[in-house]
């Protein structure tokens, strides 16, 4: 009887932590927090979206108090170190961040970048901002006798255009993310393949720590 053919072994692809669960889960928190405020949003200014769904007072309502949590998922999170070093990372914006946006500009390959590239950390800067703008005017909308009329008619102007605009930024990130499974593999459990992160972030590589598991042994970076 011949023997059958040998399977052979394909070595698994080492990987390396990225975030931690806590990272985890002020991302999903927050992603729910603004997917909200932007469909409710949609809701209340699209008369179309607004017929079909009807009960404005309620999606109103629940704008208002998505808004209101937005920042809370983040705030808790700061009991995470991980969380808040990498907050310095996203902070800091360095001469390679100026050669990654030259080279996206001029379509180079050459894209150094840490644990975030200048792209990220220019989102991470916009939402962060934007965030506590649109929950400023939201309040003086909310509550109409903290200030006078024509402070509130500039907040509601200030809150419409705004919110236009995290709309194409969120829009344009899930876009991104759709594009590279092994990043949102990496948001999903932890760990991202070393030759994805060697190629994707070449200057963080050589910190990382392989073989660890998404719960496993602190990230060292």
């Amino acid at each position: 009887m011949p023997r059958p053919p040998e399977t052979a072994h394909v070595p698994p692809v080492p990987r390396v932590a990225r975030f931690s669960p806590a990272q985890r889960r002020v991302h999903r928190a927050t992603a729910a927090l603004m997917l909200t405020c932007l469909a409710t949003a949609a809701v209340l200014y699209l008369p179309s979206l607004s017929q079909l769904v009807g009960r404005r007072g309620m999606v109103r309502t629940v704008h208002e108090w998505a808004g209101l949590l937005l920042p809370v998922p983040l705030l808790l999170g700061l009991v995470s170190h991980h969380l808040r070093a990498d907050l310095t990372r996203l902070n800091r914006f360095t001469a390679a961040d100026r050669t990654w946006l030259r080279a996206v500009r001029h379509g180079s390959p050459h894209r150094p970048a840490g644990k975030f590239n200048a792209g990220q950390k220019l989102y991470a800067a916009f939402t962060a901002g934007a965030v506590l703008v649109l929950l400023g005017t939201g309040l003086l909308m909310w509550f109409t006798g903290l200030a006078p009329l024509a402070w509130r008619t500039g907040a509601t102007f200030v809150h419409d255009w705004l919110a236009t605009a995290v709309a194409v930024a969120v829009t344009g990130h899930i876009w991104m993310a759709a594009r590279d499974p092994e990043a949102r593999r990496g948001m999903r459990t932890g760990t991202v393949s070393r030759p994805w992160a060697a190629r994707e972030h070449p200057d963080w590589t050589p910190d990382l720590t392989p073989g660890l598991t998404p719960d496993g042994a602190p990230d060292r970076t």
